[in-house]
């Protein structure tokens, strides 16, 4: 029995052409001021953030999802221009909406019960949707050059959820193992 562990996390993914708009933005930010790291991963709004599960019972979290979802009816997701994480991330803005609220604290929920699993949240910190288009690598003082271009500028776009999604790193980017509909 294989003990290997890799890292997974769970997400909503847009449909197109929001996928590739945000994607747009990315490789945008990635050629004006040269921070890649939002390119590790395809445009998504996180509901757990990574962990390490053993890969031989990746089968154990779909099922939990597919547990954590039932039930649920699709969601409508708004986004309205960009925010930041002072001192670098940069983001779109997710409209916090009481069925999105809902759906991340099932899946967090099942999560705990079912795989055991504490680390659903960032620093312990409350729920707040978005989409990164740069982050780790975006140094302080490049944030400062790069956030005022996307303070003021307009986005939006809407598009109807029916899914959740378990990404797994490959080694070196993330990339969708399941997708599980509502």
């Amino acid at each position: 029995m294989s003990k290997i562990q890799r890292l997974y996390f769970v997400a909503l993914i847009p449909p197109e052409p929001v996928k590739s708009e945000v994607w747009q933005m990315k490789e945008e930010v990635k050629s004006k001021y040269g921070p890649k790291a939002a390119l590790k991963s395809p445009a998504h709004i996180t509901l757990h953030m990574p962990f390490t599960f053993r890969v031989d019972r990746e089968d154990q979290i779909i099922n939990c999802l597919t547990a954590a979802v039932r039930n649920t009816t699709p969601i409508e997701i708004n986004h309205n221009g960009f925010g930041c994480f002072d001192p670098r991330v940069i983001y779109i803005n997710v409209e916090k909406t009481a069925p999105l609220d809902e759906l991340k604290k099932k899946v967090v929920k099942q999560m705990r019960l079912d795989l055991k699993l504490q680390n659903a949240d960032y620093k312990n910190l409350p729920f707040h949707p978005h989409m990164t288009i740069a982050f780790r690598d975006l140094k302080k003082p490049l944030f400062q050059e790069v956030w005022p271009e996307y303070e003021q500028r307009a986005y939006q776009a809407s598009w109807e959820c029916a899914s959740v999604c378990l990404l797994k790193h490959t080694g070196k980017d993330w990339a969708v193992l399941e997708e599980i509909a509502f």
